[in-house]
């Protein structure tokens, strides 16, 4: 599929200007290479992803003024009993972002993606705890996954990894020009409740879904590998 294929009918719609669609499209090279780069220090093939001409805001209630901004979201699609995992990439990131924070952001989600494929191969089907409280789901998000070390061979990358999501993703710059460029100019917004952010499987679905038989060997491997560095983390 094109990847820039929503942001162009959004243009054509007359739902974001010529400039930021041109801004766009000039910038896109960056998530391009950004994901080739994750390909080659990870040696496993990206998911389908493509630009979402809008933000996603959650919060923690419909009354609440705290709210956060997912720049990027890991999307599970099940169609004939075939599992097609989705990276969906913000607009705003790609307009606004810099290159080592497009990069991290895309990073963490093909973690997402890994942890989901490793879920879906071990049958592992309970439901994540969540929370309402926008911390706490920074801090789970963080526990779930592949320790980035283990998965990816790139000292660049993981620096960008490390100082972007220390404790969950922090990029003040970042958010102050999407709030300025995008959100307080009424451009297209997908406003969600914290606790709606999840998608359920059924067991049953799941037990249908054919995996790649490669790519679950190399999770499996990550897994120990992973482990492994946690392990050297705590003692």
């Amino acid at each position: 599929m094109d990847p820039l294929i929503k942001t162009r009918e959004a243009y054509e719609n007359g739902i974001i200007p010529k400039k930021i669609y041109a801004l766009i499209q000039k910038r896109f090279p960056i998530t391009v290479s950004g994901i080739n780069r994750i390909e080659q220090a990870s040696g496993i093939r990206f998911p389908i992803a493509y630009i979402d001409p809008s933000i996603t805001i959650t919060t923690p209630d419909s009354h609440s003024y705290q709210y956060g901004i997912l720049f990027a979201r890991t999307i599970p699609v099940i169609h004939d009993d075939n599992l097609q995992i989705v990276i969906q990439i913000s607009a705003p990131l790609v307009a606004y972002g810099l290159k080592g924070t497009i990069h991290a952001i895309l990073a963490h989600e093909f973690l997402h993606y890994l942890e989901l494929v490793r879920k879906m191969s071990n049958m592992n089907v309970l439901s994540d705890e969540v929370s309402g409280n926008l911390f706490e789901n920074v801090y789970a998000d963080q526990t779930r996954l592949f320790d980035a070390k283990a998965v990816f061979h790139d000292r660049t990358l993981l620096s960008h990894i490390t100082k972007k999501f220390p404790f969950g993703f922090h990029d003040r710059k970042l958010e102050k020009k999407v709030v300025e460029y995008w959100i307080d100019k009424k451009l297209p917004q997908n406003k969600i409740l914290l606790d709606t952010n999840t998608i359920k499987i059924p067991a049953d679905t799941i037990s249908k879904i054919k995996l790649d038989s490669k790519l679950v060997q190399k999770i499996h491997d990550l897994e120990i590998k992973s482990s492994k560095v946690h392990k050297k983390k705590i003692y």
